[in-house]
């Protein structure tokens, strides 16, 4: 049976008419407890708009959902995607599922950077009509061989390799829906804290916590560079009056950085790095961060799933994309429980072997470390140079050190490094590129189109294209402003067909995990997790290729276990027979720090 949760309804209803493309449809009000809706059940699939609204209602019941579609994530998936192209859905005019703004426009205006990391987050809450069209709308989308919308929804679908284009779509709409529970249920149960190890490692660097004031450390550093510079009444939290007081005291730097300020000659150098240092700990994960985000001994930050354009995930508050070294002693394992850290290794340069079957690469990587094993096979002379060279494949890395070693990874890996290269001359052509499982990049939008048709002198329609386009009073710089653009958006499409298929195991990693601790059950005593995961095995914490489990401490050898497995389940699930490994850096742990090392 299918579950609509149907904003602003009243009570639940019977199945629905005709009319309605799902057979054995249940639409079930927001007032409704949800415990006489799932039951034991496990045939139940929830549909709703927006998973992080409507399971945190269900979690704080202390019910879990066993699978759920979330039309919200699917029809981001679908709208934009060159499998879907030609569905009434991505037709359509823009709707409550739709981002505030066209995401190419979003991008890239004429002198705008890539914005590959940008995060989005939702709004608007459709009605009742609007989330039954969705969801006819998405049955259709997802027409073709093998199962529809609803089977998307029970986590089946056939594997990539061995169905059409429309099944690797299903499976990336399951997946995404498996995150957003897996997202919902590690704010649920939150990433446990110890506020009393947070407290001292504040106190041992800032000095004692002083209200609103600047802790005394902080204001040590301050005076000594306000003495330095000769400036009583400098503000060294205000970066432009920093940099102007450099340069009055000649110092010809362009920038506060750490990078540029190390070359420098001048006793202001040391208690300004020391300040930024300490400045950037008390601003992001001090003592009112601590209250604000741990007020109960539990991080639960505001995960926003596939909220960069290549399927990453970010956050809306807290910082849950980075935690600092100095902080990570604080996150400690409940008594009598541990923490279990995986590693996903080179993660991005194994899915590329895999996207682009290149043998040789996944060879290097087979059951060791990919970047040495590169340098066994006599590609390159160290484990540095591998991953520098990588990294520049990865991203576009035309200059310095990654040039130099690109030759030589070219003639060793032409499938792989050919196909990140056909990626980034499609974007450079301002063609959109897919991931794997059919996540289709954004085109470059009017203002890319304007200058790449300025540089050509005036392109067929460019009437209506704007100033932009229009005239040639400086032909050499518009070519060198429209090939600048074209590479700029070459290296955004280059990195978005690795970047959003590792994307793609890692949402795969997490839903195989995630059915695995619930299936371990429970044991030990009770941690400080709320119901339903005080006695289980739960996910805490996922950043791109890392995932944190808290675990009873008598299943915390089988949760290593299980956890690795799901990395090979996922990789197969993914490139099915292809030899490519997925090797975790696995680790069990009283305290994140000694995972990290």
């Amino acid at each position: 049976m299918l579950i609509v949760v149907v904003p602003g309804a009243s009570s639940a209803g019977g199945d629905a008419d005709d009319a309605t493309p799902l057979v054995g449809v249940r639409r079930v009000g927001q007032d409704v407890a949800p415990h006489g809706v799932v039951g034991e059940d496990r045939s139940v699939r929830w549909v709703w708009d927006d998973t992080a609204h409507w399971y945190s209602r269900l979690l704080a019941d202390g019910v879990r959902v066993e699978r759920c579609l979330d039309l919200r994530l699917a029809h981001r998936v679908l709208r934009d995607s060159l499998t879907s192209a030609g569905s009434v859905l991505a037709r359509r005019a823009s709707g409550p599922f739709d981002a505030p703004a066209e995401q190419g426009d979003a991008l890239a205006g004429p002198d705008a950077p890539v914005a590959l990391f940008e995060v989005r987050a939702p709004r608007e809450r459709p009605d009742e009509a609007a989330l039954l069209a969705e969801v006819a709308d998405q049955d259709a989308a997802l027409a073709g061989p093998g199962p529809d919308v609803r089977a998307a929804a029970a986590g089946r679908g056939a594997g990539p390799d061995v169905g059409p284009a429309h099944a690797r779509l299903r499976l990336l709409v399951a997946a995404e829906s498996a995150g957003a529970l897996a997202a919902a249920e590690m704010r649920h149960a939150g990433l446990p804290w110890d506020r009393e190890v947070h407290d001292r490692l504040l106190t041992d660097a800032l000095g004692p916590r002083q209200g609103d004031a600047r802790p005394p450390r902080m204001e040590e550093l301050a005076a000594r560079i306000r003495a330095e510079l000769g400036a009583p009444r400098l503000n060294p939290d205000s970066m432009p009056d920093v940099l102007r007081e450099l340069r009055r005291n000649g110092l010809p730097v362009t920038s506060t950085s750490k990078w540029e300020l190390a070359g420098v000659d001048h006793p202001v150098v040391e208690p300004l790095l020391a300040y930024k240092k300490l400045s950037r700990l008390h601003t992001a994960n001090g003592w009112a961060w601590l209250d604000r985000w741990v007020p109960d001994g539990r991080f639960r930050p505001d995960y926003v799933v596939a909220g960069v354009v290549t399927g990453r995930w970010g956050s809306s508050g807290g910082g849950a994309q980075q935690l600092p070294k100095q902080v990570r002693r604080a996150v400690r394992a409940d008594d009598g429980w541990r923490l279990v850290v995986a590693d996903a290794a080179q993660l991005e340069p194994r899915v590329l072997a895999g996207l682009a079957r290149d043998d040789r690469m996944a060879e290097a990587g087979h059951g060791r470390d990919l970047y040495q094993g590169m340098v066994d096979a006599g590609v390159v002379a160290s484990r540095d140079q591998a991953k520098v060279g990588m990294l520049g494949a990865l991203y576009g890395g035309t200059t310095g050190s990654s040039a130099a070693v690109l030759p030589r990874l070219t003639r060793a890996f032409p499938a792989a490094l050919g196909h990140v290269e056909a990626a980034a001359r499609a974007g450079e052509r301002g063609e959109a590129v897919t991931t794997l499982l059919g996540r289709t990049s954004p085109r470059p939008g009017v203002g890319w189109a304007q200058v790449q048709a300025a540089a050509l002198g005036g392109a067929p329609g460019d009437d209506d294209a704007g100033p932009a386009a229009a005239g040639s009073a400086d032909p050499a710089g518009q070519e060198a402003r429209a090939r600048a653009q074209s590479r700029a958006w070459g290296r955004f499409t280059r990195n978005f067909v690795v970047q959003g298929t590792a994307a793609e195991w890692a949402l795969c990693w997490i839903a195989e995990v995630r059915r695995r601790l619930w299936a371990l059950g429970e044991a030990g005593e009770p941690s400080r997790a709320p119901a339903p995961f005080a006695r289980r095995p739960h996910l805490v914490y996922f950043l791109h290729d890392e995932l944190v489990v808290h675990a009873p401490e008598q299943l915390a050898d089988a949760v290593a276990v299980e956890v690795r497995e799901a990395a090979v389940a996922a990789g197969r699930l993914l490139f099915r027979d292809y030899p490519v490994d997925f090797p975790l850096s696995l680790a069990v742990v009283r305290s994140y720090a000694d995972a990290k090392g």
